[in-house]
C-alpha cells in the first residue's frame, strides 16, 4: 500500500476538530491556505446536497402516475426504499477519499476535463445541476483509489485519504503518485489507513470501503457471471470482501439482480445479526440473509444426530440413494388405457405407454415435471388416433383427454405422487427399503448408523435433525426444481457438508456465487478438505479460487501465536501475515479461578471498544455467575454492544466470524476438550484465539495445549 508523502505541513494528518456539519447556515468560505477547511466545506455542501436529493424524492406525488393500485403500491415501495437509501448517517463519513487525475478520463472512463477531481464515498451525491459532488466507490472512475500505486499510478496525480472523528472531517493524508521527484520505492504505511483498520469496534460489523486493498478490490469487482471462492485466514477481510462484492454487483447489474435476487448465507443467527448493517450502510437494502437451516426448513428440527450419523447423512452419496428411492415408485405399465369419448373408445396399448414412460425417464427431467407431462403424452397418443380416424381435435380436446378418469388412474398407478418428507422418513425407518436403494452406495454399517431406532407414526411426529431437513430438501428438488437466485454469498463455508453445499448450489443454478471460508477453521466432522471439492458439490466446478493472506484485523503477536496450531490443523496452508504496525496487546496468564478471569475482563474494559470473553461451552454458566457476582453486565453473541455494555460472553462454538477489540480467552485446553476429537478442538481454539482486533489475554488453570507451548 502506497503511503502518504505530504509536501507541506498542511498536507499531514491533523487532529484539528472539525466544525459541525449539522448547521444549516452557510459557513464562511475557508482561506486559500486552509486546505482542511476547504475539504470540510465540501463535506458540508455534499451533506446539504444529499438532503436535497432525499427531499426531492420525498416530495414526489404519484397519485396521477399509477394506472392501478398495484402499480401504485409497487412505486410507493420503490420510493420508500430510495428515501431510506439516501439517508445521511451523521456518524459515517460521506466521502473518505479524493482522486486528482492528470488528464481527462478516456472514453472508457467517466467524462471530465483535464485535472478533474473526484471525491470517493459510499454513495453518489449530485448538486442541483446534476454535477457529481461525491462519486460512488463502485464506479469505474473510483477504482484507482484502491488500485493505483507509484508503479502504476493509473493517471492519478494525487490520492487523498480523509480522517474522521464521528462524522466530522479531522485530517487528511496525501500520496503524490505521479511525482517524478518521489521515487516509486519510497512507500510507507498510511497512518490514516492504519487508524481506520484499528478503530475500536462497538456495535455491529462496519463496511470497509475506505480501506479496501488492491487484492481485495480485485475480488470485489470480479464479474457477475463467475463464481469466486475466497480462502482467507483470520483478519484477512474475506467476509467484508464478500459483502462488498454483493454491493458492487448490485451497482453494476442492478436490473438483473433486482429480478433474480441476491442472498447472503451465514453460519448462524448471531453472525447474520453482526453483519446485517454493512449492506444498508452502503445503500443496499434488498439483500436477503439466511442460514442453511433456514433454506431447508421443510420440517421442524427437534432431534439431533451423533457425529457418525450426521457424517453419513451429509455425504454426497445420499443424493443418489434419494434419487433411486424416489424413482423406484415409477412402474412400467402392463395394461392399456381405454379412453371413452361419446360412442368412441380409444385404446393406447401397454407397449406404447411403456415407451412414453421410458422416454420421460431417459430425459432426466424432475419427477414432478415428468408426472405432469405424462397425461399430456398419453392424451397426445389418443389425438394421433383421432386424426387418423378423420377427426380434427384441437388443444382443448387434448386437455380434456388428459383429465379423463382412465388417464388419471393410469398415471397414478404408473407415476404416483411422492411426498419428499415421507420418502426420507421411509428411508430412515425401513431397513429393507434403505438397503434396496443404498446397495453399492452405503455399507451395511453406514446404513445401520442412519436408521432410526424407534418407529415413527407420521412426518409430523418425527424428531427431525438438521441433517434430515437437508435430505428432505434434496428430495424436494428431485420432485420440483428449486428457485434459483442471481447471486449467493456463502460465508464460513468450510463447515458445510457436501449435502449442504448441494442445497446452497440449488439456490444459484442459473446464477453465480461467492464462497468464503478458511480451511483451518473447519470445526465439523465433515469439514471441507479442499475448495475444489466444495465447488464441485456446489455445482460450480469452474469457480476461481483466490487466497487472502494479508491480515488487517488480528495483531501481529496474536496471529503469530495462533499460527502455531496450523501445522496440526491445516498442514500446507499459508499462515496469515499481519500488516499491522501495532503488534497489539497479548498476555498469557495462569489463573487461580474464575475471579482471575473476571479481573482480566475488568482490565480490558478500561480500554475503549468492545470486549469478548470466549470460553468452552461448558464453562459459560459458571462464568456468567462470576460476572454477575462482580457486577459486570454482559451480552450474548448477536446482541449489539453499546457504550454502556461492551462485554459479550461467547461460547467457543459461536465465536466464528465475530470480532472484538479485546478478548479474554478462558482455558484453551477446555476449548479443545469440548470437541469430539483433538483436531476439531484445536481448530475451535484457533478460531477463539483470532477474534481480537487490539488485544488478547489468555487465562488458564489447566496446562496449555502442547501445540501452543
Amino acid at each position: 500500500m502506497s503511503s502518504s508523502t505530504p509536501t507541506d505541513p498542511a498536507a499531514r494528518p491533523t487532529g484539528t476538530p472539525a466544525a459541525s456539519t449539522a448547521a444549516t447556515a452557510p459557513a464562511p468560505a475557508p482561506a486559500a491556505d486552509d486546505p482542511l477547511g476547504r475539504e470540510r466545506s465540501h463535506l458540508a455542501a455534499s451533506r446539504a446536497a444529499l438532503r436535497t436529493m432525499r427531499a426531492d424524492v420525498e416530495s414526489l406525488d404519484i397519485r396521477d402516475v399509477s394506472a392501478n393500485w398495484v402499480n401504485a403500491e409497487v412505486l410507493a415501495r420503490q420510493i420508500d426504499e430510495r428515501i431510506k437509501a439516501l439517508a445521511d448517517l451523521s456518524d459515517t463519513p460521506l466521502f473518505f477519499g479524493r482522486l486528482d487525475y492528470l488528464h481527462a478520463p478516456g472514453a472508457d472512463q467517466a467524462e471530465g476535463a483535464e485535472g478533474e477531481r473526484f471525491y470517493i464515498g459510499r454513495r453518489h451525491v449530485h448538486d442541483t445541476e446534476g454535477d457529481p459532488m461525491v462519486i460512488d466507490w463502485r464506479a469505474p472512475v473510483s477504482q484507482p483509489f484502491y488500485r493505483a500505486s507509484k508503479k502504476d499510478p493509473m493517471d492519478v496525480a494525487l490520492r487523498r485519504r480523509f480522517g474522521y472523528t464521528g462524522g466530522d472531517l479531522t485530517a487528511y493524508e496525501d500520496e503524490h503518485l505521479s511525482d517524478p521527484a518521489d521515487p516509486a520505492g519510497a512507500t510507507v504505511t498510511s497512518k490514516l489507513l492504519q487508524q481506520e483498520i484499528e478503530r475500536p469496534r462497538v456495535g455491529p460489523m462496519r463496511d470497509i470501503v475506505a480501506t479496501i486493498q488492491p487484492e481485495q478490490d480485485e475480488i470485489v469487482r470480479s464479474g457477475l457471471s463467475g463464481t469466486v471462492c475466497v480462502q482467507g485466514g483470520p483478519g484477512t477481510g474475506k467476509t467484508a470482501v464478500g459483502l462488498h462484492r454483493v454491493a458492487f454487483l448490485l451497482y453494476a447489474h442492478r436490473d438483473r439482480l433486482a429480478r433474480t435476487g441476491t442472498l447472503v448465507i451465514g453460519p448462524n443467527r448471531s453472525f447474520l445479526h453482526y453483519i446485517e448493517q454493512v449492506l444498508p450502510a452502503l445503500g443496499e437494502l434488498a439483500v436477503q440473509q439466511a442460514t442453511v437451516d433456514d433454506l431447508v426448513a421443510h420440517a421442524e428440527v427437534r432431534g439431533t444426530d451423533d457425529a457418525a450419523a450426521a457424517l453419513v447423512k451429509g455425504d454426497a452419496r445420499m443424493a443418489e440413494v434419494l434419487r433411486r428411492a424416489l424413482y423406484s415408485h415409477v412402474t412400467l405399465p402392463t395394461e392399456p388405457v381405454v379412453v371413452v369419448r361419446g360412442s368412441r373408445r380409444w385404446r393406447v396399448a401397454a407397449y406404447e405407454l411403456e415407451e412414453i414412460v421410458k422416454e420421460l425417464l431417459d430425459r432426466g427431467i424432475r419427477y414432478g415435471a415428468a408426472r405432469e407431462a405424462l397425461p399430456q403424452r398419453v392424451a397426445h397418443a389418443v389425438l394421433v388416433q383421432m386424426e387418423r380416424a378423420g377427426e380434427a381435435p384441437d388443444d382443448r380436446v387434448q386437455d380434456t383427454v388428459a383429465r379423463n378418469t382412465a388417464v388419471k388412474a393410469a398415471v397414478k398407478a404408473v407415476w404416483p405422487p411422492v411426498d419428499p418428507a415421507k420418502l426420507v422418513l421411509r428411508l430412515l425407518t425401513d431397513a429393507d427399503f434403505l438397503a434396496a436403494h443404498a446397495e453399492g452406495i452405503l455399507t451395511e454399517e453406514e446404513q445401520k448408523t442412519i436408521l432410526w431406532a424407534k418407529p415413527v407414526r407420521s412426518v409430523k411426529s418425527a424428531r427431525w435433525s438438521a441433517a434430515d431437513t437437508v435430505l428432505i430438501d434434496e428430495a424436494t428438488d428431485l420432485v420440483e426444481r428449486t428457485h434459483s437466485l442471481g447471486h449467493v454469498v456463502l460465508d464460513e463455508a468450510q463447515d458445510l457438508s457436501p449435502m449442504q453445499y448441494r442445497a446452497v448450489g440449488r439456490r444459484c443454478t442459473t446464477g453465480s456465487a461467492t464462497v468464503l471460508g478458511d480451511l483451518a477453521q473447519g470445526t465439523t466432522p465433515w469439514a471441507t478438505r479442499t475448495w475444489e471439492e466444495a465447488l464441485a458439490h456446489l455445482g460450480k466446478s469452474e469457480g476461481v479460487i483466490e487466497e487472502l493472506t494479508a491480515g488487517f484485523r488480528v495483531p501481529t503477536d496474536v496471529i503469530t501465536y495462533a499460527s502455531r496450531l496450523l501445522p496440526h490443523i491445516a498442514p500446507g496452508l499459508t499462515p496469515v501475515a499481519s500488516v499491522r504496525e501495532n503488534p497489539g496487546f497479548f498476555r498469557i496468564r495462569a489463573a487461580e479461578g474464575d475471579t482471575d478471569v473476571v479481573a482480566a475482563c475488568e482490565e480490558l474494559l478500561r480500554h475503549e471498544g468492545s470486549t469478548g470473553l470466549i470460553a468452552a461451552d461448558a464453562r459459560i454458566p459458571a462464568l456468567a455467575e462470576a460476572l454477575a457476582a462482580a457486577g459486570l453486565t454482559h451480552l450474548s453473541p448477536g446482541e449489539e454492544t453499546t457504550a454502556e455494555t461492551r462485554l459479550t460472553l461467547v461460547p467457543a462454538s459461536l465465536a466464528k466470524g465475530l470480532e472484538y477489540d479485546y478478548v479474554v480467552l478462558d482455558d484453551p485446553q477446555a476449548v479443545v476438550d469440548g470437541e469430539p476429537d483433538e483436531r476439531t478442538g484445536l481448530r475451535r481454539l484457533y478460531v477463539a484465539l483470532t477474534r481480537a482486533v487490539s488485544g488478547l489475554i489468555v487465562t488458564h488453570t489447566a496446562p496449555l495445549p502442547r501445540q501452543l507451548v
